[in-house]
């Protein structure tokens, strides 16, 4: 498959399409929904603490009732929301966004967890991301995929994780896909590891049998509804 036409290069091209002709607040809310939905049936089918996570673009962060809609959503589909994080991109601007540091707070208010995405390649100050109410830090998967190739992407990487840290955030590793990959960041003291070594992106009855496997595995299969019926 040609990068043109890979789901990474489309996924690129559909989402600055959706910001560009406003669907994507419909498109947002539609998601969180249903991403919460079915995170909560999959931690009572499998008494699991899932966590789930979701990008807030700038136009939903522009939303005046952003948290009100989170939420009713967290209400309506029964999700714990310190199990549902949100993420926002270091490039997004406090001057650009009214009341964006006043929004994030309240999203924290609920309950929520709040990451700073793509971290090292957008152009915000470091005195904004001290300021950001955070939880996390998620490094760009540029410089993780540059481990054990590049030393100057391994130093950035080394000093986010202690800059993180000495801030008092998690930090994340985007992009781990070899075991060096996961070796660098998880020596350095990254809590979290996320990419391709783990599991490639899963539609969700894939991702369910995935679980059901798994429970299997460690004898602990909980019965679906039907099942049981």
């Amino acid at each position: 498959m040609s990068a043109r036409h890979s789901p990474r290069c489309a996924l690129g091209f559909f989402i600055p399409l959706a910001e560009e002709s406003g669907l994507i607040i419909s498109m947002g809310e539609w998601i969180l929904r249903a991403a919460c939905r079915d995170a909560r049936r999959w931690q009572v089918m499998f008494d699991l603490p899932l966590r789930i996570g979701g990008n807030l673009s700038p136009l939903q962060l522009r939303q005046p009732s952003l948290v009100q809609i989170v939420d009713a959503v967290l209400k309506e589909t029964g999700l714990d929301p310190r199990l549902l994080d949100l993420e926002v991109t270091e490039s997004i601007s406090v001057k650009s966004i009214p009341n964006l540091l006043e929004t994030l707070h309240g999203l924290r208010g609920l309950g929520c967890r709040i990451s700073i995405d793509d971290f090292g390649t957008g152009q915000s100050s470091l005195d904004c991301i001290k300021r950001f109410p955070a939880d996390r830090i998620k490094i760009d998967q540029a410089f993780v995929r540059n481990i054990g190739v590049d030393p100057d992407d391994e130093a950035i990487v080394r000093a986010t994780i202690s800059m993180a840290h000495d801030l008092n955030r998690e930090v994340v590793a985007e992009g781990v896909e070899i075991e060096q990959h996961l070796d660098f960041p998880r020596g350095e003291g990254c809590e979290v590891l996320q990419g391709f070594l783990f599991c490639r992106p899963l539609p969700a009855a894939s991702f369910e049998n995935l679980l059901a496997e798994r429970a299997r595995l460690l004898g602990s299969v909980a019965e679906s509804p039907a099942a049981q019926a």
